[in-house]
């Protein structure tokens, strides 16, 4: 028994399953990108946004593990509508190509997830030179989000239809470096710590999500964009990367794990719940730059309000993203 199983506003909890948040929702007029859809949290919203009809396009690294994942998502749905596009985060170069095969397809987009990430891994460059945790889980899809931005225009215009982006962040989050962001240090070994850099990449999500709402609001486009924790899922990958975690998960032992999976931790299925409330549930329509948790609005920390904060990693990145295409 799934003990804080306590509803909130929307009339969901921590407990709830992503199919249970998305009961009764036809979204078959719908098309959304996942990223990091090959496994985890990512394959299960996938599956899901399959089941309620979208047109979904799963953004991967691991070509043959989505391929997988199709193929077990169409054996239990037969008329469901999936895609299978590469995409390396950690290069600008595949990001675009991303985009451009995207593109070519004259598809419409109206949900965009930001999912992909890995967590705490030891200090690393990207193929682009920038240091792995922030170019996977926050440059990677800035830069998608943007090049994909005047489709996801031009298809809420014409359908009518708000367009949604999600960003995957995370409570870990509130672990950042004291600054928020080493905008000075941030591909400096001597700097690094593999768990604040998780958190700079997380709060960085979170700081993405709210300049787009706000640029959003201001401009009169018909998105929202919000981010949130899905939760601390067991036996994802991005957790399994990590050799602390691993370790700890050995040295527990089995009883030990299954009663954390029982009282804290969450499934695969409760942890992409909040991602598929946020992406499909009219609940949430007009709700833009929030942070949720548990399929409610939470808090996050106090640096998630900083609008300077968020408006100079927007020009960051915009350098970043533009000296790469130089």
């Amino acid at each position: 028994m799934w003990p804080f199983s306590r509803k909130g506003d929307s009339g969901f909890s921590s407990s709830s399953t992503a199919e249970e948040v998305t009961l009764g929702i036809h979204a078959s007029a719908l098309t959304a990108i996942v990223t990091g859809a090959s496994s985890g949290i990512g394959a299960e919203t996938a599956r899901v946004l399959a089941l309620r009809g979208v047109h979904v396009i799963m953004g991967v690294i691991d070509m043959m593990d989505a391929y997988n994942v199709k193929d077990s998502i169409l054996k239990q749905i037969p008329t469901a509508k999936l895609d299978v596009m590469k995409l390396d985060l950690s290069s600008m170069a595949s990001v675009h190509h991303f985009v451009d095969q995207f593109n070519s397809t004259a598809l419409p987009l109206n949900i965009l997830i930001n999912n992909a990430g890995i967590c705490a891994c030891p200090f690393m460059l990207s193929n682009d030179n920038i240091e792995l945790q922030f170019a996977i889980n926050y440059l990677g899809h800035f830069l998608l989000t943007n090049l994909l931005l005047e489709n996801m225009k031009k298809t809420a215009r014409e359908s009518k239809i708000q367009g949604r982006i999600l960003n995957v962040s995370s409570m870990g989050h509130r672990f950042t470096y004291p600054n928020g962001i080493l905008f000075d240090k941030l591909n400096d070994p001597s700097s690094y710590n593999s768990w604040r850099a998780y958190g700079q990449s997380k709060l960085a999500n979170i700081l993405h999500a709210n300049e787009l709402a706000r640029r959003f609001k201001e401009d009169g486009v018909d998105i929202t964009a919000n981010s949130l924790h899905p939760g601390i899922i067991n036996n994802t990958n991005i957790y399994l990367q990590n050799r602390f975690l691993t370790g700890l998960r050995n040295i527990l032992g089995p009883f030990v794990i299954r009663y954390l999976e029982r009282f804290v931790l969450k499934n695969v299925q409760q942890g992409a719940s909040t991602t598929c409330y946020l992406a499909l549930h009219p609940g949430v329509s007009g709700i833009n730059g929030k942070y949720f948790a548990d399929n409610n609005v939470s808090e996050a920390c106090l640096q998630r309000w900083d609008m300077d904060l968020a408006k100079k990693l927007w020009d960051f990145s915009m350098n970043l993203t533009m000296k790469n295409e130089q």
